[in-house]
This record gives C-alpha cells, sequence and structure tokens, in this order.
C-alpha cells in the first residue's frame, strides 16, 4: 500500500492507539501498587513512632524505602499516564480526521434472505 494511504494511516495510528493504552493501564496499575507501597510505609512509619510496634532499624528503614521507592514510581508513571493520555487523545483525534477524509461508499440493504423448502 502507498504511504500516503489514509487508510494505511489509520491501521498505523489504530496499532499507536493499542500501544498507548496498554502503557496507560500499566501506568493505572503501578500508580496503585506506589500508593499501597506509600500508604504500607507511612503505616509502618506511623506504628513505630507510635510504640505499636517495636523499634527494628531494619523495619525502620524498610517504611521509609516504601514511602520514597512508592513516591518515586507514583511521580515517573504519573507523568507518563499524562504525556500517554495526550498522545492518545491526538492520535484519535488524526484516526477520526483520516476517516472522514476517506471517499466511504453506501452498501445496499441485502435483500431478504429466502427460505428453504421444508424437507421432509
Amino acid at each position: 500500500m502507498d504511504e500516503d494511504d489514509p487508510r494505511e494511516q489509520i491501521v498505523r495510528l489504530e496499532a499507536r492507539i493499542e500501544e498507548l493504552a496498554g502503557a496507560i493501564a500499566s501506568c493505572r496499575k503501578l500508580i496503585a501498587i506506589a500508593k499501597v507501597a506509600i500508604a504500607g510505609g507511612g503505616a509502618m512509619l506511623l506504628a513505630v513512632l507510635l510504640g505499636l510496634v517495636s523499634f527494628d532499624p531494619a523495619g525502620l528503614v524498610g517504611a521509609i524505602a516504601a514511602i520514597v521507592g512508592g513516591t518515586v514510581l507514583f511521580g515517573s508513571n504519573a507523568s507518563t499516564l499524562k504525556q500517554s493520555t495526550a498522545a492518545l487523545g491526538a492520535a484519535e483525534v488524526e484516526r477520526a480526521r483520516l476517516i472522514g477524509e476517506i471517499e466511504l461508499r453506501v452498501v445496499d440493504e441485502r435483500p431478504a434472505a429466502r427460505a428453504l423448502p421444508p424437507t421432509g
């Protein structure tokens, strides 16, 4: 097919849209995991500070690491989500524009199907 053919461009855009939709879904999952890590680390840190859990240096380092790691994971995926969502919107607009350029033809309805003779 010709590179300038709108149909070929639409096919490429649809593949890109699927790719972006997958990236967006992945970002949302990772953001949820990041929130759980931040909440878990914060709960552990609060429990240690309130004396609900005995002080353990390894546990405290783990809680702080969960908070910091979760924050980094959240921030990174939030920006990727924002960029991917914008790119998805632009690709959908471009696809709609290309579809609008195609000269579509109306297909007449098919005549009613003929009944088969009874068997018997």
